[in-house]
């Protein structure tokens, strides 16, 4: 359907979805539901996968459904008037530089959203933003408490995608309050204009919980609006309006549709990438400019969204980036894994490049096409498997020989902008927007089709942060069907294993267990099975060696137990398997 009745849209975004009812999944935040569009979404091929995360991506931009429950969207009414109190605020800092900034600030993710719309504004002086997606970090929370202990001096904002009553409410350890009392002071506040929070519900992810995708791409889209808004109206001397925050939202509306339109080369590029990883090679996401941030993005994320290794999926950032980063020998100093440069693609990466490893290439037509053909050039004599990712503007065209060189580009043209200054910003973030939905959309689907993921859930994530423990718990507690406590002595017997789980482990905080399980593998896909068949630890890791997918047997066991988990069903399910 028209994804409005209020305003004129771009794009279509699918029905009002069943996560809208109250019932559904109701004891989840809506940023860690799964999605109902994705339920199903490991038997997907390329294609379907492509199809499907550019229908979650359209929620993004959907309004509110007039027989659902009045979640407010990114083009509610509430939600428009606090971009436009936010903008004003913005724009006296704008006018008076000197004497204010704005700080972006997030953890994951959300943090380097943060650093990348940074990097973005150039020498623009850019009050707190703090954004944390599922309104959950302790990090954000503590900054934005002390903004609201200081009003004199700061002004919280705060940015995420669930209702303040979903807001996560565990104990913070060494603090004495939770996110959402945090949230709900912010929300008393916003009455004065002393603090603002914007949390339109986008929806849940594609991939459950995987908020470096929709919660990422919706961040970039509100806080991008906002900050353009208020420097056009105040380069113009107008106050900030509804109007204008709508003009710039359907540009991003475009970028959808100008993106998603490229599905079938999409699709090409993740089976490519899947095929590569399937045969232990590698993916290299080499970027031109902030297209090169959003490949390193890409990558490291990769790491803890499908307990990938950090060389499986890899983003080098070419060019000079010198005004990007501060101290980036400090960087490097840290390992192999913070090599991010042209300098480090060029020693480090091509001369160990392989035919089974894929390079994809990621440009405009606005950079040194000269120095891309080049490198394409080099890389093309290690590897027939090289695309690239290409936006131009209406009038330019890929020279020849560079075009020649690539046995498949996805290109993506983009209309010719009028307005030269709010048109050269606007089309950077449509550009560095689209690379992202085409690289997450890429690295996720290799993923799927490599049997990493169960149903639209990311089974063998890696327990980096207390979000992520407490999402592997909930995953333990739904295939399992299992008590929650029973579900806590597996999931710490396979993070302390093979040391025994003491009371003094048990009553041990959360940290000190995301700690040791930092660097394990297969935590939750252990523990699972140590839930399934009422086996040892050793056990379930046999059985997990011996699997070529580990999402796929689960799959099959859950499958053939059904619901009958009895001592007989287990013993005979083992025998078979075994």
């Amino acid at each position: 359907m028209p994804g409005t009745k209020r305003f004129q849209h771009v794009i279509e975004t699918p029905e009002p979805g069943k996560w809208e009812l109250s019932e559904y999944e109701a004891s989840l935040p809506i940023t860690e539901k799964s999605n109902p569009l994705t339920k199903d979404l490991d038997k997907a091929n390329a294609e379907q996968i492509v199809q499907l995360l550019g229908q979650c991506d359209a929620e993004i931009f959907q309004e509110e459904g007039s027989a659902m429950p009045a979640y407010q969207r990114l083009y509610s009414e509430s939600i428009l008037t606090t971009m436009v109190h936010v903008a004003e605020k913005v724009q006296e800092v704008l006018k008076d530089p000197e004497g204010g900034l704005v700080v972006l600030s997030g953890g994951g993710t959300s943090g380097r959203m943060a650093f990348l719309m940074s990097v973005a504004a150039g020498k623009k002086r850019v009050i707190v933003i703090g954004i944390s997606v599922g309104l959950s970090a302790p990090f954000v929370a503590g900054q934005m408490d002390f903004c609201m202990s200081n009003p004199d001096i700061f002004l919280p904002v705060l940015v995420g995608f669930n209702p303040i009553n979903m807001a996560r409410n565990d104990p913070i350890e060494d603090w004495n309050s939770t996110f959402r009392e945090i949230a709900e002071k912010m929300q008393k506040l916003q009455e004065k204009q002393k603090a603002f929070v914007l949390n339109p519900a986008i929806g849940p992810e594609g991939l459950s919980g995987s908020s470096r995708m929709k919660g990422g791409s919706a961040t970039k889209v509100l806080l991008e609006t906002l900050l353009l808004a208020a420097h056009k109206t105040v380069d113009r001397g107008i106050a900030a309006s509804q109007s204008c925050l709508l003009e710039i939202l359907r540009t991003f509306e475009r970028a959808h549709k100008v993106t998603y339109s490229q599905g079938t080369k999409i699709a090409a590029l993740m089976k490519q990438a899947s095929t590569s990883l399937e045969k232990k090679g590698r993916v290299y996401l080499v970027g031109w400019q902030t297209l090169g941030i959003i490949a390193i993005m890409d990558g490291v994320e990769c790491i803890h969204s499908f307990g990938a290794d950090f060389q499986d999926v890899r983003g080098f950032l070419i060019g000079d980036h010198s005004d990007m980063f501060n101290r980036k020998e400090e960087l490097i100093d840290q390992g192999p894994q913070f090599s991010f440069s042209q300098e480090d693609f060029l020693s480090s990466i091509l001369p160990s490049l392989t035919e089974i490893d894929t390079v994809l290439f990621i440009f405009t037509l606005d950079d040194n096409l000269t120095e891309v053909e080049t490198l394409v050039e080099q890389v093309k004599k290690k590897t027939p498997n090289i695309q690239a990712l290409a936006h131009s503007t209406v009038g330019q065209y890929l020279p020849s020989p560079l075009k020649k060189l690539f046995p498949s580009i996805i290109s993506i043209t983009w209309p010719l902008l009028f307005f030269e200054y709010e048109g050269n910003f606007i089309q950077k973030f449509q550009r560095e927007l689209s690379t992202k939905w085409v690289l997450n959309t890429v690295s996720t689907g290799a993923h799927v089709l490599r049997g990493k993921i169960l149903y639209n859930h990311m089974l063998d994530l890696r327990l980096r942060n207390s979000k992520l423990f407490w999402r592997g718990l909930a995953m333990l507690q739904r295939f399992s069907g299992q008590p929650k406590a029973q579900c806590i002595k597996s999931l710490l017997k396979a993070i302390h294993f093979p040391q025994e789980v003491s009371e003094e482990i048990q009553a041990a905080p959360i940290s000190y267990h995301i700690q040791v399980a930092h660097e394990k593998e297969q935590v939750i896909p252990t523990a699972l099975l140590t839930l399934l068949f009422r086996c040892s630890i050793p056990e379930a890791k046999t059985h997990l060696t011996a699997s070529p997918s580990v999402c796929e047997t689960i799959k099959n066991i859950l499958l053939r137990l059904g619901r009958k988990r009895s001592a007989d069903s287990i013993d005979t399910l083992k025998m078979t398997i075994e």
